[in-house]
């Protein structure tokens, strides 16, 4: 019978220290995200109303679908998102440029009959494309149906890089109660 000798049975406890030792030292070395706590907000969603007689009489400030500038690209543009896969869904917006009260948003006008048709995901996966787009021109997103109810907004503060943006959707469930998520 052999008797192991002490340095033989501390082999693998000091192995274990070793690795246990190098692991802390990755681990700390390592960039560490910022908590929630230490980014900076996402603002709210603009309160201001839907202004859908922009869309019959538009003033010089905004943008709907049917604004076309002959010099060059107007922006924010959404034609080629709506002509893409959003037609039917997306009827029109209305795109307001920044002021001194809010950042400039765009609010999209969707066709409720399309709409309701669409699964959370859906909804969700049409308000990150569209808020996306109109991101990259520096404005905020809120969806809209005819009757003005807000559906969702895309909200992003554009004073982080990247931007830091939020999705909220309002769900209306089978007895007709209205939530966010």
């Amino acid at each position: 019978m052999r008797i192991p000798k002490l340095c033989d049975a501390c082999g693998g406890l000091r192995q274990r220290q070793i690795s246990l030792s190098l692991l802390l030292t990755i681990i700390t070395a390592l960039p560490v995200a910022p908590s929630l706590a230490q980014r900076p907000p996402i603002p709210s969603p603009s309160s201001a109303p839907l202004e859908l007689d922009l869309l019959t009489k538009p003033k010089d400030y905004v943008i709907t679908a049917n604004t076309i500038h002959p010099e060059g690209l107007t922006v924010p543009s959404l034609w080629w998102a709506q002509q893409n896969s959003e037609k039917k869904l997306l009827d029109n917006w209305i795109a307001y440029p920044a002021s001194d009260k809010e950042p400039a948003r765009v609010d999209l006008i969707v066709n409720q009959q399309i709409w309701s048709l669409l699964e959370y995901v859906e909804r969700y996966d049409f308000v990150n494309r569209l808020g996306s787009a109109a991101r990259n021109f520096g404005y905020n997103v809120r969806v809209f149906n005819y009757q003005k109810e807000p559906l969702a907004t895309y909200t992003c503060n554009f004073n982080t890089s990247p931007a830091l943006c939020s999705i909220q959707t309002s769900i209306k469930n089978k007895i007709g109660l209205q939530r966010s998520s």
